[in-house]
């Protein structure tokens, strides 16, 4: 049997270059070098920001302090809306004014409006604390918006030459203009950082890795406390205290885990108001509720073994 022979060069030049079209990944074309605007707009700088599939494209003239930015975005619904925002004070949306597009439900065609998100739950279309100027927006072929605009620098951020940038996307925008709240995890709490005006870089991973550190630090010392200590503690003082050659070395261990459980379990709780500051408007109230209750139980507990620790073998019957 002969083998068959081997396909015409052209044919093969066509099946390389279709399997390569296939392996790379789509997205890794969707960089914000090769996007272009309809109207030829061009920008010294352009970044490919790391969550929400989001562009922007931006100029700075440090000597009148403007900055022209273009920001790219796809809802993450149909008829959703995306916003880019600089938060004069803060690294989160909540204080930030904020720049938002979507479809105008009536006409079809792409807006721009100003919002103050003075809190999450105080989303109010105002004019901003400072000057923005030639807003528009513009409705892309694949599905996303862009928003372009001008903006005055307030003169604090400019001498610094950073600013607080934050972008977001969201579901869909009520008859009344209202945006409908984006979900409150994952990507949609990452998507800050701080944008340096001067070298057009954006650094990013610094605030989610050290939030995400301060959550895994969170949760192992809360583990360690009460997963881990306490209920060490009471089993030292249920079973351990039975035998007679153990007393009365089995209440100074079972003070010694109780103690050091609380010490432990302060440092949990605060590490917890920390991130919860670090977050306005975002409350976790089951998770705070039990906080403060096991903290409560957990402050009585260790107040009663302090007065054992004074006078132990009086308040236990020892003679």
């Amino acid at each position: 049997m002969t083998p068959s022979s081997p396909p015409p060069l052209p044919s093969a030049v066509f099946i390389c270059i279709s399997f390569l079209a296939l392996v790379i990944s789509p997205s890794a074309a969707l960089t914000c070098s090769s996007q272009k605007f309809t109207e030829n707009q061009v920008y010294s700088n352009c970044l490919d920001l790391p969550y929400l599939s989001s562009y922007l494209h931006f100029s700075y003239n440090s000597s009148n302090t403007t900055l022209s930015i273009a920001f790219i975005a796809t809802p993450s619904k149909s008829g959703g809306w995306i916003a880019w925002a600089i938060n004069p004070k803060a690294t989160g949306m909540a204080g930030s004014q904020s720049l938002v597009g979507y479809k105008n439900s009536t006409t079809g065609s792409a807006q721009v409006h100003t919002f103050d998100v003075s809190s999450y739950s105080s989303i109010v279309a105002k004019d901003l604390s400072f000057e923005v100027w030639d807003k528009t927006a513009e409705s892309r072929s694949d599905g996303s918006l862009a928003i372009f605009a001008k903006i005055k620098v307030p003169a604090d951020l400019a001498a610094s030459g950073k600013i607080n940038q934050v972008w977001q996307v969201g579901p869909s925008v009520g008859t009344d203009g209202r945006l409908v709240p984006h979900v409150y995890a994952g990507n949609n709490l990452q998507s800050k950082g701080t944008l340096d005006l001067k070298s057009g870089q954006s650094s990013t991973s610094s605030g989610g890795d050290d939030r995400l550190k301060k959550k895994n630090i969170h949760g192992i010392l809360n583990a360690v406390s009460w997963g881990i200590l306490f209920p060490l503690g009471a089993m030292i003082a249920r079973y351990i205290r039975t035998f007679e050659s153990a007393d009365p070395a089995w209440f100074y261990l079972h003070a010694f885990c109780q103690v050091s459980a609380y010490a432990i379990g302060v440092a949990g709780w605060g590490t917890g108001l920390k991130l919860g500051s670090e977050s306005p408007g975002i409350t976790y109230s089951t998770h705070r509720n039990i906080g403060i209750a096991l903290f409560v139980l957990a402050t009585v507990q260790v107040f009663l073994q302090l007065l054992n620790l004074s006078c132990p073998f009086n308040i236990l019957g020892h003679s």
